[in-house]
């Protein structure tokens, strides 16, 4: 894999990462997704 992609994906999978933590748990329930959940969604975004 391309190095900028890479660079690129981590990128992403971190920003994905903060945005979701930094979310209340009120609107996480609304959207159906646990704290537990949040490092696997965000580590999609990397692949």
């Amino acid at each position: 894999m391309n190095p900028l992609r890479i660079a690129f994906n981590w990128v992403q999978y971190r920003r994905t990462l903060s945005e979701l933590s930094n979310l209340s748990n009120e609107t996480l329930s609304d959207i159906g997704v646990s704290r537990y959940q949040i490092r696997g969604i965000a580590a999609r975004s990397f692949r």
